[in-house]
């Protein structure tokens, strides 16, 4: 019974570090991506072309970055 107590406590701490390492990533993922789009909103493009531009610029840098992730 010791050990399937010790046992339970460590699945728990374990999934607890996880679930912490987790959301810390995805946390780091959008404050990145919302930084980008804070750059673009904060733009003052010429006029739609450049704003369209830009908007197919980090669109492509997030597909870019969805290959690599799928690939490992």
């Amino acid at each position: 019974m010791v050990f399937m107590n010790k046992d339970a406590e460590f699945i728990k701490e374990y999934q607890r570090q996880f679930e912490k390492k987790i959301k810390e990533n995805e946390i780091s993922v959008l404050e990145h991506w919302k930084g980008r789009l804070d750059k673009l909103v904060s733009m003052k493009p010429e006029g739609i072309a450049s704003l369209q531009l830009e908007m197919k610029k980090l669109s492509d840098m997030m597909g870019n970055r969805i290959k690599i992730l799928k690939r490992d």
